[in-house]
């Protein structure tokens, strides 16, 4: 069966790795001397900054590590890790960039050199220790270098994400103190320019693809950058390597912000080298010499997820990062996954979702013997996989004859023929879309974490599968349960090497968040069963608390709404003080392919819901202004079918809204990556939310 193709972007990303390669020779030749001590002597021989607390918010102090029996690794800062790679793996490929329609690649070695020449030309333009280098744009082999060439220089990185305005940009540089901004282009550009004047910290603005339009003091193309540091010494640079510790702030992540203000995770070098090297042991991803990973790299790298898997564990393992165009997520992602047939892939739960709603569309589009033929190979391995958690050796021949015939096919029409391991994280995934995998034989590992836990905590791997929950605990950290009720629900605590150092001069926060012993306090609620396996069934702030009194958690309801209702892209349950229950839906509808914001058009799967009811509807306005008796009706069933399996009656859906327009991220209802912005919806939709309880 061919799935349609998505159309590649003409916009590809402008790689000036060749321009520099020249100088790279030269700083290898003069830094040949440099790391050719026994590596584990030296880790052994670097000691740690004194420290007298498991927390601190001052972005120069430091961290009592916890380190203990079950996790007793030697601590190491990021460029020790980093050497010990290049050390190993350097002359195998680490990054590939697309330009003029073709990947270029840079070694280990190369990565490592053009991160030196960043680390000095940051130090030229008066990066002072533990001040924040900003980094605005997309995922691009320069992005890397400023990330490792700011913590080399002794500053801490930050990304902002991409979609952030200019008033959040503002947020994040005064914040973190930066003293350089690191942008992609002029339309990030354009925003710092905005505040630039309320940024007192800011020394220089670097433009890393194509060159700034105006010529204004102190903003510098990327070329001109990496020129800048080339009178530093190495023994300069290496004077500041040599001071970092393991147990000092090194990268700051800022949450989305979704209850408030963001707040500046601050990470240590032992946060990060620690996390990259166990996390990602529980999926079974391979060191390069016994097999090189490859990855596309796609999602913010301002968010945690993508940055350890893209970044970080990349390193570790010597894993070789593909970029994708800076519209991946507008099409071409699936274009770029052709070419690059990554051997790993993680997706937050909407990009799954977005391919499945492509495929979806696909085989609707076949013929009926196509369709016919899909449908079966699709049930067969859904089948199977539920009843065999392992390897497809102990699966039925059918399986074996379905996988072969139909179900490899789609994977490589996808991308994914040689993908072994797929991931998703950042946000709870519907069952919906996991059974859907499940019929393709893609097995989703889900990851639990937070930024404040570097990640993920609970991991879902070859040997830690269970649906539907997200794992068992990452090996060497721990969990507790606290306030435990009669159902064995409980808010989820960690504890472990993961675990951040303080809130950025928060100090009321980080007490909140971490309690006298120093366990972290997810604000989630879950369940673990006697295997050990954890299952997420709400947010303690997202409970819904009704006016008598009834603890309602809305992510359950709200899933099985949209499980009995394939044609509802958000489900959002409101109830919090009120006397009963209601929800918002909101129709699955096509997306502008430049903005992604929603349009009034109902998707291809929408439409053909609507004909089996016998509605002719195309757009969310035909349902809505004519109330679509057919579509209404159905809507109404399934309700009942939801309320029918309600503890109580104080968890039955009363009342139920159709809105006009599809959640987003440019709309505001959903954060950047993808997390429903509750707070938000509450304000927006006000008026709607009342209407529902007028008498």
């Amino acid at each position: 069966m061919d799935l349609p193709g998505e159309e590649k972007g003409e916009d590809q990303l402008e790689n000036r790795v060749q321009e520099s390669m020249a100088h790279v020779q030269i700083d290898g030749e003069e830094h040949a001397s440099v790391g050719r001590k026994n590596l584990e002597v030296q880790f052994a021989c670097t000691p740690l900054a004194q420290a007298s607390s498991l927390w601190t918010t001052d972005a120069k102090g430091a961290v009592r590590l916890r380190i203990e029996e079950g996790c007793p690794e030697e601590p190491v800062t990021v460029h020790q890790m980093f050497k010990a790679s290049v050390e190993k793996y350097g002359n195998m490929y680490a990054l590939a960039s697309k330009m003029d329609n073709k990947w270029e690649k840079i070694t280990f070695s190369e990565y490592y050199q053009f991160c030196r020449r960043a680390a000095k030309s940051f130090m030229k333009l008066g990066l002072e220790r533990f001040h924040g280098v900003a980094i605005l744009g997309f995922n691009s082999a320069e992005w890397f270098f400023s990330s490792v060439g700011t913590i080399m220089a002794g500053g801490i990185m930050t990304g902002m994400y991409p979609t952030n305005s200019p008033e959040a940009c503002q947020y994040v540089a005064s914040d973190s103190k930066a003293n350089i901004i690191v942008v992609e282009n002029q339309k990030q550009l354009d925003k710092i320019l905005q505040i630039r004047d309320r940024l007192p910290h800011l020394k220089a603005i670097v433009q890393f693809s194509g060159n700034p339009q105006q010529r204004i003091s102190n903003i510098y193309s990327w070329e001109d950058f990496m020129d800048l540091g080339l009178d530093v010494s190495e023994d300069e640079l290496d004077d500041i390597i040599d001071s970092q510790r393991a147990n000092q702030c090194c990268i700051l992540i800022y949450t989305s912000g979704t209850t408030g203000k963001p707040k500046g995770v601050m990470l240590s070098h032992d946060n990060i080298t620690w996390t990259a090297n166990h996390a990602s042991r529980v999926g079974e991803m391979q060191p390069a010499d016994t097999q090189q990973e490859s990855l596309v790299s796609y999602l913010p790298l301002s968010h945690i997820a993508a940055q350890i898997y893209d970044m970080w564990t990349a390193i570790q393992w010597a894993e070789l990062v593909y970029f994708a165009q800076p519209d991946a997520l507008k099409g071409s992602l699936i274009t770029t996954l052709r070419e690059v047939c990554p051997t790993s892939h993680m997706g937050v739960p909407r990009v799954w979702e977005k391919m499945m709603e492509k495929i979806k569309q696909a085989i609707s589009e076949c013929g009926y013997v196509k369709k016919k033929l899909v449908t079966w190979a699709m049930s067969v391995s859904l089948e199977a996989n539920q009843k065999c958690s392992q390897t497809d050796d102990d699966k039925p021949f059918l399986f074996t004859l379905a996988d072969s015939l139909v179900l490899q096919r789609l994977r490589t029409e996808l991308g994914l023929s040689c993908c072994q391991k797929f991931f998703s994280g950042a946000a709870p995934i519907s069952s919906e879309t996991v059974q859907f995998f499940l019929g393709l034989n893609i097995r989703l590992y889900e990851a639990y974490g937070m930024s404040e836990s570097t990640g993920p905590h609970f991991m879902s791997g070859p040997r830690a599968y269970k649906l539907p929950s997200c794992g068992k605990v990452v090996p060497g950290c721990r969990y507790k349960m606290v306030d435990i009720d009669s159902e064995g629900t409980g808010e989820i605590c960690f504890w472990g090497r993961n675990i951040f150092m303080g809130f950025l001069n928060m100090e009321d926060q980080t007490r909140e968040a971490l309690d006298e012993d120093g366990w972290l306090h997810s604000g989630d609620l879950g369940k673990i069963d006697e295997e050990g396996f954890l299952y997420i069934t709400g947010r303690i702030k997202e409970l819904i608390i009704t006016a008598g009194g009834e603890n309602i958690p809305p992510l359950s309801i709200e899933e099985k709404v949209k499980k009995e209702l394939p044609i509802i892209s958000n489900a959002m349950l409101i109830g919090d003080k009120r006397k009963f229950l209601t929800i918002l839906l909101t129709l699955k509808c096509c997306s502008d392919t430049e903005t992604m914001e929603p349009m009034e058009e109902l998707s291809g799967e929408t439409v053909q819901f609507c004909r089996q009811l016998g509605s002719q509807a195309t757009t969310v306005s035909d349902i809505i202004e004519g109330k679509d008796k057919e579509v209404y009706r159905t809507i109404q069933e399934a309700i009942n079918r939801v309320n029918s399996t309600a503890t109580s009656n104080a968890q039955c859906i009363q009342k139920w809204a159709i809105l006009r327009k599809d959640f987003s991220v440019s709309g505001g209802e959903l954060g950047p990556t993808m997390k429903l912005r509750r707070p938000v919806v509450l304000k927006m939709y006000q008026k709607v939310i009342e209407s529902l309880y007028q008498e």
